[in-house]
């Protein structure tokens, strides 16, 4: 695993954990988890209603970027390029 693998790695699993965490704070129709922390729940965190559905665009553009990146990588480190051969018993004697 190179370095670059395993830093996209790293940001992939943290975007992945402040999405969801994210996404739960956003008020829904029908409320959500901000609810449950009460009325300041999203200044709480600092963040107003616009700034965060910007923020979960950019985490979500920093996810799928992460995710595109590994495969990427992943696959030009596989040499066999994806194909699985089996072999017969038979043809080696």
């Amino acid at each position: 695993m190179t370095l670059l693998t395993a830093i996209l790695y790293i940001l992939f699993v943290l975007s992945a954990i402040i999405l969801v965490v994210v996404i739960l704070l956003q008020e829904g129709k029908g409320g959500g988890f901000s609810d449950a922390l009460g009325a300041g729940g999203q200044q709480t965190f600092g963040v107003k209603a616009a700034g965060i559905h910007k923020f979960t665009m950019a985490m979500a553009v920093l996810f799928f970027g992460c995710a595109l990146g590994i495969h990427i990588l992943n696959r030009g480190a596989s040499e066999g390029g994806g194909t699985l051969s089996i072999e017969n018993p038979a043809d080696s004697e």
